[in-house]
């Protein structure tokens, strides 16, 4: 890999994976490299007619697809500045994002352009159809440059489009590339800034630490693209090291991500731990629950080929060709963790932010820590802002290649944040141990402080809470001095032991009644509130703790 040009190592793979195929929307034809080197050299005619300038924004709002991906390689070979808007915001979040970006072109999805209005994105010069690239709406010179494409792209290339026809203008490895917003709601929304370099640096540290990955092997993509965490591992490395990226297009769901582990058989696969949870909660555990699994487990040899027999059902769940399964964007349930360690699951959790581009710490599978995050990767460095890191929590701090450049149009933020030597704090609590592990701890905006000065962290509460039975996931908070939960149980159980409300609140009460048990007397819950529906969550997955701590006081516990 190149390692002062992203666009560089575009180019090449482009022309070293020319005969491969490249993109798939899930159960479609795939389009070739030289297909996309086709259709990159297309828009960027387009882009010189309608007068995008290097450094102009350019967004991207859909679901995932080739075209998508199309789009954004697009852009970046360009030297535009790509702002990747996730599709699930609301139509006012999105206006508000195309206008705070200065965004000179959107491509859209063809779902969330029909919920948009193009008169609230004046500054727009033209609206491209992400589905087919048809052009939506336009100013007169973007109409007259898409009419011509098909005509000038002849011109250009007389001879056919080749190998050696693609060449793009390398960047400033310090500028801007990519801006990533951390949400939609207007007054949250902070759009990260990230360089070249900063891109290129991930891409770096993916090629380092997985080069068993290369031409022709298969992942499939079901974070959402519009995210680092899906962007940098599920789309951009696996595409410059020459492999075959599978798009779900429409939103997975647990069967439909099953139907794509066993026809696609990835050789890789990201994750959230929302995804590995329920297929542990719905297909594991309630065989490990069983009297006579749980007797056999404990019966010294049977226990190995028991075990051997559950991992190779999950291998086959996840279509049993993966080389390791990398989760992040959340703690992972320790329950689950502790169980696929002591079975020997091929998996490693790493942490990262957006602000990071977005790779912090990892580690191979086979060196993995349990209850760790991994060991600071390349590049960057590490530190906790405590006396005694090993054994005194304090905010985790990051300094390295990844960071970003700030927060677009937001200096106060940036500054809050970003230490002018460099420093970014993550907002992240944790600990370092002696060899270079991060345990993270929680969030510093959610820890609450005890009566008596001791810091308690939801987090931890939360991940028993989300150990016991019925229970699908859960937030704890602070109300009046108190600290108090919110719990979603699980549907499908419910519904099929047929437990109604009544019996419902009988489970919470038993739940509240066994969780302070293992919980020590300044961290115990006083009241359990039912959820009624799934939480609300970001794009990685975690739930969107703001939004419920205006909700409690209108619900009525279960006392």
């Amino acid at each position: 890999m190149n390692q002062e040009s992203f666009i560089a190592n575009i180019e090449e793979s482009l022309k070293n994976h020319w005969d491969y195929p490249a993109l798939s929307d899930y159960k479609a034809e795939p389009k070739y490299y030289s297909f996309v080197a086709k259709q990159i050299a297309k828009a960027h005619i387009f882009f010189e007619e309608c007068g995008i300038k290097k450094g102009d924004k350019i967004a991207l709002c859909g679901r995932n697809s080739s075209n998508w991906a199309v789009s954004f390689f697009s852009i970046i070979t360009y030297g535009a500045v790509a702002v990747p808007i996730l599709h699930e915001f609301k139509p006012e979040a999105v206006h508000h994002l195309v206008n705070h970006s200065e965004a000179k072109l959107l491509f859209v999805g063809d779902v969330v352009w029909e919920s948009l209005d193009e008169k609230k994105m004046d500054g727009l010069n033209g609206i491209i159809l992400l589905t087919d690239f048809s052009l939506v709406s336009s100013c007169n010179s973007c109409k007259k440059a898409y009419q011509r494409i098909e005509e000038k792209f002849r011109k250009r290339y007389p001879k056919g489009f080749r190998r050696e026809n693609v060449k793009y203008e390398r960047e400033n490895i310090n500028d801007l590339a990519i801006i990533n917003y951390t949400s939609g709601t207007t007054s949250l929304s902070k759009g990260v800034m990230l360089s070249y370099k900063a891109v290129n640096s991930n891409l770096l540290f993916a090629t380092e630490e997985l080069p068993e990955m290369t031409v022709g092997m298969n992942i499939i993509s079901m974070l959402p693209m519009a995210h680092m965490y899906g962007m940098a591992f599920e789309i951009i490395f696996e595409f410059m090291v020459g492999m075959h990226i599978h798009f779900l297009t429409r939103v997975p769901s647990p069967k439909i991500i099953a139907e794509a582990f066993e026809s696609v058989k990835p050789d890789l696969i990201i994750a959230v731990p929302l995804i590995v949870e329920k297929i542990y909660k719905s297909k594991i555990k309630p065989m490990i629950d069983k009297t006579l699994i749980k007797i056999l487990l404990n019966t010294p040899i049977i226990d190995s080929i028991i075990k051997n027999k559950i991992l190779s059902s999950i291998n086959t769940a996840f279509g049993g060709k993966f080389n390791q399964i990398i989760i992040g964007g959340a703690a992972l349930n320790q329950e689950v963790e502790a169980f696929f360690k002591n079975l020997g699951l091929r998996y490693t959790i790493g942490y990262g932010m957006t602000e990071c581009s977005p790779i912090i710490t990892y580690s191979n599978w086979k060196t993995f820590r349990q209850g760790s995050c991994g060991k600071v990767v390349t590049r960057m460095q590490i530190k906790i802002d405590s006396p005694d890191s090993e054994n005194i929590v304090g905010e985790i701090m990051v300094k390295g290649d990844h960071v970003m450049m700030g927060y677009y149009k937001n200096p106060e933020a940036t500054s809050a944040v970003l230490s002018e030597d460099g420093w970014f704090r993550t907002g992240d609590l944790g600990l370092i141990d002696k060899d270079g592990y991060l345990f993270i701890k929680g969030r510093i905006k959610n820890m609450i402080l005890g009566s008596s000065g001791q810091n308690i962290y939801p987090e931890e509460i939360e991940d028993k809470l989300n150990s016991m039975e019925y229970v699908m996931e859960s937030i704890v908070l602070e109300q009046e001095g108190k600290l108090v939960a919110m719990v979603y149980l699980n549907q499908d159980m419910l519904d099929k032991e047929g437990i109604d409300i009544v019996r419902s609140k009988s489970i919470i009460r038993k739940i509240k009644e066994e969780l302070n048990k293992e919980l020590p007397a300044y961290s115990q819950i006083s009241y359990i509130y039912l959820q009624e529906e799934e939480f609300e969550k970001t794009p990685k997955r975690s739930i969107k703790r703001y939004l419920y701590t205006s909700i409690i006081p209108s619900k009525k516990p279960i006392e």
